[in-house]
């Protein structure tokens, strides 16, 4: 990641995200307990703390650029993203997994343009694992102190669709009807942004996710996907746009490669 201004925006995005990991699992360690917020989803110090840092570290990044973040929007405090370009911000997605100590956290950092993220970056500090896009075929993993090896979606194998579900928001009985005639030929649960990053390694095939969600839930790792070659989409076949009123997501499907290049 060396040479052009979206290279050099992703490595100063990656080492926020990095940061905010650090303070995440010093809260970790000596272990979080949760409120609950005006919408039922629990928040932590630790969500608080990454965003405090993540917001203004963004802000100074590019001047002018509005950061939507998770805590400060359930505060109301919303900024104005009429111009297309903006921030999207989970300081610590998959709180619930957080609070069951299984490593399964991330924090998400997006850069949306004219409805879409062009820049990603999901950081799982507990495992070491970060995986970075900014635009296509830029798609990436690092694990620990690696270097970054470039990741590319695969399309659905002969043997079927390895399908990842929510680990803590999974709907079993809808995901069943849902794939009535799909061939499947296994499944695999995950939390937070970890599933768009399992398929866009190709470990995975589909991601289906019904109910409600928030653009900060999935632009960084709708962008890594994108740039791996696969897809979001609306159940309708609609690609996911973002800057929506509320910010609030349908229910989608993220995808690999529907053919095989």
């Amino acid at each position: 990641m060396a040479g052009t201004i979206e290279e050099a925006l992703l490595r100063e995005a990656v080492a926020v995200a990095e940061r905010a990991g650090t303070v995440i699992l010093e809260y970790y360690a000596a272990g979080a307990t949760a409120r609950t917020k005006a919408d039922s989803s629990p928040v932590t110090d630790a969500d608080e703390a990454a965003e405090a840092l993540i917001r203004p570290a963004l802000e100074a990044l590019l001047p002018g650029v509005p950061v939507v973040a998770e805590e400060a929007m359930a505060r109301g405090e919303a900024p104005t993203v009429a111009n297309g370009r903006f921030w999207l911000v989970d300081p610590l997605d998959g709180t619930r997994e957080f609070l069951k100590r299984n490593g399964e956290f991330t924090v998400n950092i997006a850069l949306v343009e004219k409805g879409m993220p062009v820049l990603g970056v999901v950081y799982a500090p507990a495992l070491a694992l970060t995986f970075t896009a900014h635009g296509g075929g830029t798609a990436a993993r690092r694990k620990g102190a690696q270097d970054f090896q470039k990741i590319r979606a695969r399309a659905v194998p002969e043997e079927g669709a390895v399908v990842v579900a929510s680990r803590s928001h999974g709907d079993p009985k809808a995901l069943d009807q849902f794939l009535a005639g799909t061939k499947v030929a296994g499944t695999m649960q995950a939390g937070s942004s970890l599933k768009f990053g399992l398929v866009a390694e190709g470990s995975a095939d589909l991601y289906p996710r019904f109910g409600r969600t928030m653009e900060w839930d999935t632009a960084a790792g709708h962008a890594v996907l994108l740039a791996a070659g696969g897809s979001v989409e609306t159940l309708d076949g609609q690609t996911l746009r973002y800057g929506k009123k509320g910010f609030e997501n349908p229910s989608f499907m993220a995808r690999g490669r529907r053919t095989q290049t």
